[in-house]
């Protein structure tokens, strides 16, 4: 039986990728009461992540929402997984990385504990925290503490990383939109992953399913920034037709 934080796990992927769930739904696929649900609604919508309504809930989101790391931590996870297993192979022993300050490239540095004499610049204090004892080598790009999503912005962290070429940066984004590009819900953190594909040789995009078809508040750039696409779900032929007109590699 699921622990009560797996099952609200699963509540939010639901939630996540199907926008709204259903109490006795919900109750079948977890193999528990109805109550039970609705008691975990409740807790998941004490922690705004979602607004219960009449036999369900729907997901509490808009263009301009910015999850705080906490929040986005505790969601999707194992659709992050696989996407850390799909993209593992693109970064090589001896790379050099810019990685962003999102949960997914914070599961993708994980999944590459067993690469040797890699040197990853990054925004993210957690991702520094967590690899303090590792045998990579970790920049920190200073700059300003954004507590809200651990990460570090700013025209200090922006000067820092154009000292520096790398082979890889690796980001992920709120949403892509064939129209209007690659998407964002804070306007500092767009302009650290901007500056980040301008510092790389190739950008790689990690992505799940829910983030296909999805505006934000500000635009961090265009495809012909990303080189590769990885994300856990085959997406529409329209956007397979749409990457392989631009040259974009797409994994999944």
């Amino acid at each position: 039986m699921m622990l009560g934080i797996e099952r609200r796990q699963k509540i939010m992927e639901y939630l996540t990728s199907d926008r709204k769930v259903y109490v006795a739904d919900l109750s079948k696929i977890l193999k528990v009461t109805e109550e039970t649900v609705r008691r975990d609604l409740e807790k998941l919508e004490t922690q705004d992540l979602l607004r219960r309504s009449y036999g369900g809930a729907v997901l509490n989101e808009h263009t301009s929402e910015d999850l705080s790391f906490l929040k986005r931590n505790s969601i999707n996870n194992t659709d992050k997984q696989a996407i850390a297993k799909k993209a593992e192979f693109l970064v090589n022993d001896n790379d050099t990385l810019m990685v962003d300050s999102s949960t997914t490239c914070l599961t993708l540095l994980h999944q590459l504990k067993i690469k040797k004499e890699l040197t990853v610049i990054t925004n993210s204090i957690k991702l520094v925290n967590d690899f303090v004892s590792s045998p990579f080598t970790i920049i920190s790009s200073g700059g300003t503490l954004r507590a809200h999503s651990y990460a570090l912005v700013g025209p200090s962290a922006c000067n820092s990383l154009q000292n520096y070429y790398v082979d890889l940066a690796i980001i992920s984004c709120k949403g892509i939109d064939r129209d209007k590009g690659i998407m964002e819900s804070n306007e500092q953190e767009s302009i650290i992953k901007q500056q980040m594909m301008k510092q790389a040789k190739k950008c790689i995009l990690l992505i799940d399913h829910s983030k296909f078809d999805k505006t934000a508040f500000t635009r961090t750039g265009d495809f012909t920034c990303i080189d590769y696409i990885v994300t856990n779900q085959m997406p529409s032929q329209d956007w397979i037709n749409f990457f392989d007109k631009r040259e974009i590699k797409l994994i999944y």
